[in-house]
């Protein structure tokens, strides 16, 4: 029986911290526009700021739904799921807001994560979290973490800071339904 918590508490951010992949669900206002669902799991790019507030580090990537959605209505849905030991599902309902490496406020987030230095950053995702429930998760198979890839920051950082930004330029700078997404 699933349950809703009035804050992300101590025990629910030990489960939040130790998932190696989470979820991030938004969608745009458009009643015909596409929702997006985004898997995300690089160590070291996420973290529960507060009771109410996480955070995750956004890596340039092949779209920025995500961050359309985000400046479009703020609507987002943080999901994690036990895929070993006892199961479990956390979902964070909130707000969320893109934070930029050319926003003054980039600065006070980038010390939380391991890669906000790398050219592969794309933004900070800050989450003000309004809803926190969590559910049995017994429909969630028994799986392996076998490791990190590596692939991503490793492509994005043979780029260097100039070829991330043409790469942002041409595949980032809106949405799959046409939002605006990253500033030219």
């Amino acid at each position: 029986m699933g349950k809703v918590h009035p804050e992300i508490t101590p025990r629910l951010q030990e489960f939040i911290e130790a998932q190696p992949v989470f979820f991030v669900a938004t969608a745009p206002l458009s009643a015909d526009g596409h929702v997006n669902v985004s898997p995300k799991g690089i160590a070291g790019t996420s973290v529960v700021v507060d009771a109410s507030t996480f955070a995750y580090l956004d890596i340039t990537a092949s779209g920025a739904e995500t961050i359309a959605h985000l400046r479009e209505n703020g609507r987002v849905t943080v999901m994690f799921c036990a895929f070993d030991g006892k199961p479990n599902i956390v979902r964070l309902h909130g707000r969320g807001r893109v934070v930029t490496p050319s926003d003054d406020e980039f600065a006070t987030w980038a010390p939380r994560f391991d890669l906000a230095d790398s050219p592969a950053s794309r933004a900070v995702i800050v989450v003000d979290v309004a809803r926190v429930s969590d559910s049995c998760g017994f429909g969630v198979p028994l799986m392996e973490h076998r490791g990190e890839r590596d692939i991503l920051v490793g492509y994005m950082e043979r780029k260097g800071a100039d070829g991330v930004r043409e790469y942002q330029q041409a595949k980032n700078r809106t949405s799959i339904d046409g939002l605006p997404a990253i500033d030219a």
